[in-house]
Order: structure tokens, then sequence, then C-alpha cells
């Protein structure tokens, strides 16, 4: 059960860091980029009416939309296999938590607040704690699937063997 709250509380702290580095560094539009950590991020505030990497942008409503849908899944989805993994509990936690976030600036202003950059991969896109905190659950998520899938086929040929032994125990 502590695993749980902790995932929650978790979701929790990362749209409160998102809400607030986007508050700091939102007035901030630089006109070049900031060292943050020396070789490793920048700061440079940009506002993207578009999804990951500027996909759709302007079509505010369709990203709101997509955004709804797939957080009414995950949210199903949570309800329905929740006991089943705390890892799947974190990812999905993990991912609303960084949909509320991004969402929350669509609605406001239309746009998203991104301010974090690669210094050392300069054609990776500027991103918010917000999209780390999607893509560490939708990471967590697809190593969920992954481990559910390797027990899956372990299960099955620990039955097949059974099956077998029980038919090779009758002949």
């Amino acid at each position: 059960m502590i695993s749980y709250i902790l995932a929650i509380i978790t979701g929790i702290l990362f749209l409160g860091a998102d809400r607030f580095t986007k508050a700091v560094f939102k007035p901030l539009m630089f006109s070049e980029p900031k060292p943050f950590i020396k070789g490793i991020i920048d700061i440079t505030v940009i506002p993207n009416r578009g999804g990951a990497w500027g996909v759709l942008s302007g079509k505010t409503f369709v990203l709101l939309g997509f955004t709804l849908v797939i957080m009414a899944l995950l949210i199903v989805f949570l309800a329905k296999y929740a006991e089943k993994s705390k890892l799947m509990f974190w990812a999905v936690c993990l991912i609303i938590s960084g949909g509320i976030g991004n969402m929350i600036d669509r609605i406001s202003a239309g746009e998203v607040v991104d301010f974090l950059h690669f210094e050392f991969w300069p054609d990776f896109p500027v991103f918010n704690v917000a999209d780390c905190a999607v893509c560490i659950g939708a990471g967590l998520l697809c190593l969920y699937f992954i481990i559910d899938s390797v027990k899956e086929i372990k299960e099955k040929k620990l039955k097949a063997e059974a099956l077998r032994k029980n038919e090779n125990g009758k002949n």
C-alpha cells in the first residue's frame, strides 16, 4: 500500500515542480540559452503551441482532446489493473501527472512552456518537467509490459512442460 501512496505523492510532486518551474522560467524569455548544468542542460525558454517536437502546432483543441482520451484510458487501465503491478501504477501516475501539467498550460495559455535543453544534444527538442514525467512513466510502462510478457512466456513453458510430463507418465 505504501508504494501506491508514494507513487501518487511522486506524481503530485512532479506536477508541483512542473508548475513551479514554468512559473519561474516563463517570464524569462531569453534571447540565448543560459547554462544550467554546464555541458549537460541549458535553459532555453520557448513557447510550444504543439505536442512533442511541435507536432500539431496550433491545434490546441486536438491536443487537449488527445490528452483527455489518453488520460481517461489510463485511468480505466489503472482501475482495472492497479493491484496487478506496482510498477504499472507508478508509470500511470507519472504519465497522468505530466499530462495534467501540460494540459493546464494548453488550457490557460494555448501553449506549453518548454525550457530544458540538452546542451550536448543540440538537435533534441526543448522540454519541461511534465515531459520528463510522461517520458519516465512511458519508460516504466514499457518495462512493465516487457516484464509481464516474459512472465507470461515462462508460465506457458512451465505449463507445456507439466503437460508433457503428465502425458509421458500416462504412457
